[in-house]
């Protein structure tokens, strides 16, 4: 596996937060270009202030032309990280408002598909493109079921798209729960009883934190021969 990144481009959209900031950092440790991406000009420049030569842009991934004068502008890129999330969608069936689905499919599964689409013109074919999905895909678990059908969409399209892109390699990490800003619609209180919660069913014992799932990302972008794959990094949590 590849541990050096020098001169390489890498992108990472949504990378000012979390999971996404935490791949940033690794791979501006590995000496590659690094850009990243966010709506939150604050926290970009904070992730600026903690990674020195950073570059990054302020970037919303819904708006498609936005993206497309992006891409156009950055010319080549060598590996491109998908960590966009939004924050509907969690609820028992019975009482999950269709709104708040459509709003998570707007929120993370569009905002992908259009920066896959995007940037697919400007990406080397040896180099690689990796999404952030979620272990919800194949969980299970009681008021998951609209998280299913984001993050599982997208994991069912792995294959194919890996094929129409061949030798440009795609790839998905599939988080269990991780102790990240995403969490951040409950009172700090509630957001632990939650972890506590989810800790006491993951066979590991305990949530992931956002530099745990980094290492999968920089693993799939670093190893040429890993390709249409989903890696799920969640403790055990989806057995």
């Amino acid at each position: 596996m590849k541990a050096n990144f020098e001169g390489e481009k890498v992108i990472v959209a949504g990378g000012s937060t979390g999971v996404g900031l935490a791949t940033a950092k690794q791979f501006h440790e590995a000496k590659a270009q690094v850009i990243i991406t966010g709506r939150s000009e604050q926290r970009l420049r904070e992730a600026q202030t903690l990674l020195p030569g950073l570059q990054t842009e302020a970037l919303d991934s819904t708006n498609r032309p936005a993206l497309d004068t992006f891409f156009k502008q950055q010319g080549n890129i060598d590996h491109l990280v998908i960590s966009l999330s939004g924050g509907k969608g969690m609820g028992e069936l019975a009482d999950l408002p269709v709104e708040d689905l459509r709003s998570g499919f707007e929120g993370k599964f569009w905002p992908i598909l259009n920066t896959l689409q995007a940037a697919l013109p400007y990406l080397n074919k040896t180099g690689s493109i990796t999404i952030v999905t979620a272990a919800s895909s194949v969980l299970g678990a009681p008021g998951t079921s609209g998280l299913a059908a984001i993050n599982g969409s997208l994991e069912l399209m792995l294959p194919a798209i890996a094929k129409e892109i061949q030798p440009l390699r795609i790839n998905a990490v599939s988080p269990g729960v991780v102790d990240t800003s995403w969490w951040d619609f409950l009172p700090a209180d509630e957001k632990q009883a939650a972890f506590a919660k989810y800790a006491a069913v993951t066979p590991v014992g305990r949530v992931g934190q956002a530099a745990e799932i980094a290492d999968g990302i920089f693993f799939l972008a670093g190893n040429g021969f890993i390709n249409g794959t989903v890696l799920r990094i969640d403790g055990g949590l989806s057995l």
